[in-house]
């Protein structure tokens, strides 16, 4: 049986979902790279974080990252972060081609997951783990999406802006005092915000504020220190926020994390 190949040794994949325990170790690249081929990468432990030039992508426990093929991006984690990914030669159904997302690993996804990984490199695509992969990719097409990425703008002098935001998140600078600084009126900022993210300034700085207090969390440090680290004047505010963006406060959203490592 043919031994499995590194990724990096590879000129394309030797099945269409590729995804091999020995050939893909526990490896994060820092730097700017894209694939040839798509990659879902699944946190098992610790808190991924995908960067694009359209946006941000935070990855918890037991969520994953899909990047599609030819996607620049740059990844960075916290030093006991644990993960795995999958290969795809095309895009599950339904997914878009050019658009990163983030989508929820429940029991049975994960369990596919490790067993795929387990799998010959040159699994049989008519048989039995034919058909299991063929319910993998079934099982990410329903996947929940999570609503963890933040839409970075393109024009410099908001880009300045939220370079600035997400070193400080707990600057109360205004998007008046920006737009005085860039010499340009509120209301023309405020526009401009608005096309190019999606988002009112104060979402997106909220949004941004609870991404930044993810990996903290997870790393077990006291919400009311992480609160205010995140500019939160009092720790209810930050738990009402946090539990509007993310449907659960702090405590019961990681609590889905799973002791079993793939």
């Amino acid at each position: 049986m043919p031994e499995p190949q590194r990724l990096e040794h590879l000129t394309r994949l030797p099945r269409p979902v590729y995804g091999h325990v020995q050939a893909l170790p526990n490896i994060v690249l820092g730097y700017r790279h894209a694939h040839p081929w798509g990659q879902l990468s699944y946190a098992i432990g610790g808190v991924l974080q995908v960067h694009t030039d359209r946006g941000f992508y935070l990855v918890p426990p037991q969520r994953a990252v899909w990047v599609p093929a030819q996607i620049q991006h740059r990844v960075s984690c916290q030093g006991d972060t644990c993960l795995r990914s999958l290969y795809l030669e095309h895009a599950p159904a339904g997914w878009s081609a050019s658009q990163c997302r983030v989508i929820a690993i429940n029991p049975l996804l994960r369990e596919l997951i490790r067993t795929f990984s387990e799998l010959p490199v040159h699994y049989d695509p008519q048989g039995a783990d034919g058909r299991l992969v063929q319910v993998l990719l079934d099982q990410l097409t329903m996947a929940c999406e999570q609503q963890l990425m933040l839409p970075l703008p393109q024009d410099q002098r908001l880009r300045a802006l939220c370079n600035h935001l997400q070193a400080q998140p707990d600057a109360a600078t205004s998007l008046g005092e920006w737009a005085a600084q860039a010499a340009v009126s509120e209301k023309t900022l405020s526009r401009l915000f608005q096309r190019e993210t999606g988002l009112s300034f104060r979402l997106w700085r909220q949004r941004m504020r609870l991404l930044n207090a993810l990996p903290a969390l997870e790393r077990g440090e006291r919400v009311t220190d992480v609160a205010l680290a995140c500019g939160y004047d009092s720790l209810s505010a930050f738990i009402a926020a946090f539990g509007k963006q993310f449907g659960a406060p702090p405590g019961a959203f990681f609590r889905t994390r799973q002791s079993s490592v793939l």
